[in-house]
């Protein structure tokens, strides 16, 4: 059973940075999508980066670009996303997301999600 615990969270003021951690467990993908997604209250989830563990490639939605990164460790077990440059927008439940291996890994619906962490940020 996959399973994907995120971490990291918090209060932050504007300007500071936080990373999130996703450990990943149990599932059985050689190589596989990993993102991280986000929903404000209110709002809509959206997509925030997106890893293809494959190839690591990356990719980004235009309103974190420049300031978060994706990344994994070595073993591929932990997700990461660094977060610098936070603004009160970003202030949201983030999500980690894991699915099959696909070519554009920031399209299509993921199948296997974390409970969440909140990230605040204060202006």
């Amino acid at each position: 059973q996959v399973q994907l615990v995120e971490s990291g969270g918090g209060s932050v003021q504007a300007g500071g940075s936080l990373r999130l951690s996703c450990a990943a467990s149990g599932y059985t993908y050689d190589t596989y999508c990993m993102a991280w997604f986000r929903q404000a209250p209110g709002k809509e989830r959206e997509g925030v980066a997106y890893i293809d563990t494959g190839g690591s490639s990356k990719d980004y939605a235009d309103s974190v670009k420049g300031r978060f990164t994706i990344s994994q460790d070595n073993a591929k077990t932990t997700l990461y996303l660094q977060m610098n440059s936070l603004k009160p927008e970003d202030t949201a439940m983030y999500y980690c997301a894991l699915r099959r291996w696909s070519y554009v890994c920031w399209s299509g619906s993921y199948t296997y999600w974390g409970q969440g962490t909140q990230v605040t940020v204060s202006s």
